[in-house]
């Protein structure tokens, strides 16, 4: 899995549908009305390669009516049932919307409750300029986007986030946390209007479920594209350079235990939100597939994005506001790919390659040569998914560790420590 590079991809998309009318021979049948749609606006550049999140598409939708009609006389078929969605105003927060109808969700209510929480952000460095997305926090002015929209800023560069009316603030980094991808901000003279985002449960999420994607892709604000969750607990690693005190630039892996999407997802909308069909934050949009294009270019939506859960997002921008820094979750391992009889079958794991001594691994009995195959019932089938699966927790969760030892399965409880500031 890389950062997205490729160019961005269009999508065409049509309707065409017809009305069918009583028999009135010997006039002819009415022809298909035909529809014709407009290229949307030229691109405009991001400031790097990492690929942000939610694209831009043209979506139709088929429509057929018809009546049926009885030898001898007109039947007409009852109108459907309509099904309207209605909003709860939040104290605090934006609205929830209460859908009508569960299979067919009211986007535009969803649209309205949702738009006016999330930004678009600006990035002005010594390197140039960007654009990414960001979900409004809290009524002080705190925002949360991605490491990667904003990391480039610290020190020297100036950051402008223009809310959904148009009202554009300057805004100081408060924390950012590299390996999760996350960073908060927070506005300069924020205004007293301002409307948080409403939180969901990323936990209670299925495969199938409707979702919506919020933000600014390819500099075109106030963007919303739809789709489904597409698999849940998809461990996904980028790498991107960040500055360090020094002046030089470190290379920080970013692995996720997220939510993929078939919401359009583009460069511009990183640190966008993901909501679902109350209007609810589930994730924070953050990487796209790749095709493998060439380092350096943008990547464009192929139909696999990846979204921050929104449990891990709050967990580590709580803790930035607090204190500017974040701590994770620690096991205490090393772990390499490999492949394990599982009764009569073979499954993939992560082989611990060494347990250091003190830490919650040793202590819980896990031994080097075991396979992990599983943490908290969830499949690991590479130690870049064990990697997600831990990083997905908080210090101080008990875990239940699936493994494989001398061809026997075992379950293994494991409480999580802090990760310390010396591990990777």
């Amino acid at each position: 899995m890389s950062m997205a590079t490729e160019p961005t991809q269009q999508i065409p998309s049509a309707a065409d549908y017809y009305q069918q009318s009583a028999p009135m021979p010997p006039a002819p049948p009415t022809p298909p009305a035909g529809q014709s749609f407009q290229k949307p606006e030229p691109p405009r550049r991001e400031r790097r390669g990492f690929a942000g999140t939610a694209g831009v598409a043209l979506l139709a939708a088929v429509l057929a009516s018809g009546g049926t009609y009885a030898v001898t006389q007109l039947t007409e078929s009852p109108a459907p049932a309509t099904t309207t969605s209605t909003t709860t105003q939040n104290q605090g927060s934006s609205p929830t919307v209460i859908q009508g109808n569960a299979t067919a969700p009211d986007w535009t209510a969803v649209a309205k409750a949702v738009s006016p929480s999330v930004v678009s952000i600006d990035v002005t460095t010594q390197q140039g300029s960007g654009a990414g997305s960001g979900v409004i926090l809290d009524t002080n002015g705190h925002v949360l986007t991605n490491n990667h929209v904003v990391g480039d800023a610290t020190g020297n560069g100036a950051i402008s986030v223009t809310l959904a009316d148009g009202r554009t603030y300057g805004a100081t980094i408060v924390g950012t946390d590299p390996s999760t991808d996350l960073a908060v901000i927070k506005l300069t003279s924020a205004p007293s209007d301002l409307t948080p985002i409403s939180l969901g449960d990323s936990s209670i999420l299925k495969v199938g479920d409707p979702v919506m994607a919020v933000g600014n892709p390819l500099g075109l604000s106030g963007t919303v594209t739809t789709g489904i969750v597409s698999a849940l607990n998809r461990p996904v690693s980028t790498s991107e350079a960040s500055p360090s005190p020094n002046g030089s630039t470190s290379s920080d892996t970013v692995v996720t235990n997220a939510i993929q999407t078939s919401a359009a997802i583009n460069p511009g909308n990183s640190g966008g939100a993901l909501v679902n069909a109350k209007g609810e934050l589930v994730g924070i949009n953050s990487a796209i597939a790749s095709l493998g294009a060439a380092q350096g270019t943008q990547g464009g939506n192929i139909g696999i994005g990846f979204a921050i859960p929104v449990k891990e997002a709050k967990s580590i921008s709580q803790q930035l506001i607090k204190t500017g820094q974040a701590e994770h979750a620690f096991l205490g391992v090393s772990a390499k790919d490999t492949t394990v009889k599982d009764g009569s079958a073979q499954r993939a794991g992560a082989q611990v390659a060494a347990v250091n001594s003190g830490t919650p691994a040793a202590k819980a009995g896990i031994k080097t040569g075991d396979v992990i195959i599983a943490v908290n019932g969830q499949p690991v089938d590479s130690s870049t998914a064990l990697v997600a699966q831990i990083r997905a927790m908080t210090a101080g969760d008990t875990a239940t560790v699936t493994l494989i030892r001398d061809g026997a399965r075992q379950d293994v409880q494991v409480t999580l420590a802090v990760k310390p500031a010396t591990s990777n």
